[in-house]
């Protein structure tokens, strides 16, 4: 779907929803990003069964159409930024990411991110698309982005988080013992952490979290695992190992020794998903960074990194 393109999208409101306000159905069922919705709020229209409408606060009905209407227009300013290629076709692109690079800009002065290199990457090959990361990684996380090419492929991959199989490694402090069970998980809520505009914490009254992990190697100071996110909260991996006792190595912002890695030790190293318009079964795997690579290998020599 070229630049310049005409979109849209349409869903009709379940009985769930009877009562509920257009923009919690829009960013909560629909999942758009707050950078899609704020586009469609000023740039695009909102029909409820085919009439506009303009206040978000709009109470929906159970069999309501809504249709949603924008230009898919790229403003993301083009940066000269290396980027690690994996996979590419006309409606995704899937990007390698290293440490020390966010995937959006926070501030109109920042231009060192994911999209920006994308951006220049889709200007140097004369390509008109859109850049839609479908998740996001914490800055200081390597490993697998999948970015869609159009505002619609990333509403298919990023409806149910069920849509997105996404495996990591991380290396996290202190031995964690399995019993007999191949898998556990960690279930509990995650909210903001008061009074920090970064950190967030296991709360009461957060949202619910659940993470299944695997212990693949452990030694008195280390364990090396395997996670796969059941849910996509906010810095789930780092608070969930941290509330365990067992933050993830470099991991400073949440109790983690940086003796040993100067960044938290996670890679997004596995992803599947159906192609969302070809059907076909991807898959898709990251090298273990050098940095992970190093310490896994010093601590347990005779294990194989290439089957994990």
């Amino acid at each position: 779907m070229g630049e310049g393109d005409g979109m849209d999208m349409k869903v009709v409101v379940d009985p769930w929803f009877e009562g509920k306000e257009l923009r919690h159905f829009v960013r909560g069922h629909m999942h758009l990003s707050s950078s899609l919705w704020k586009k469609m709020k000023w740039n695009g229209k909102i029909l409820i069964n085919g009439r506009q409408v303009f206040n978000a606060r709009t109470a929906l009905h159970a069999g309501d159409e809504i249709t949603l209407i924008w230009s898919e227009e790229n403003d993301i300013l083009p940066v000269n930024i290396p980027l690690d290629i994996v996979y590419e076709d006309p409606w995704l692109l899937i990007v390698n990411k290293g440490p020390h690079m966010i995937i959006h800009p926070t501030a109109k002065s920042t231009q060192e991110t994911l999209v920006n290199a994308v951006a220049w990457y889709f200007k140097e090959k004369g390509e008109d698309a859109g850049i839609h990361p479908v998740y996001r990684l914490d800055r200081n996380t390597t490993g697998l982005v999948v970015v869609a090419k159009s505002a619609n492929v990333q509403y298919d991959l990023s409806k149910s988080h069920d849509s997105i199989f996404r495996e990591y490694l991380a290396l996290v402090g202190g031995e964690i013992v399995m019993g007999d069970e191949a898998k556990n998980i960690i279930g509990e809520p995650i909210g903001r952490k008061p009074d920090s505009i970064v950190e967030w914490m296991v709360r009461p009254d957060g949202k619910p979290a659940w993470t299944e992990y695997m212990v693949l190697a452990h030694s008195w100071k280390t364990s090396l695992v395997r996670v796969h996110l059941l849910t996509g909260r906010t810095h789930q991996i780092r608070v969930h190992f941290s509330h365990m006792h067992h933050p993830l190595l470099g991991d400073d912002l949440y109790g983690g020794s940086i003796k040993l890695i100067q960044r938290q030790a996670l890679h997004a190293y596995n992803v599947e998903f159906l192609h969302p318009v070809t059907g076909e079964k991807m898959k898709f795997t990251a090298p273990v960074p050098d940095d992970m690579k190093s310490l896994i290998t010093n601590i347990w020599p005779d294990l194989d990194i290439s089957k994990l």
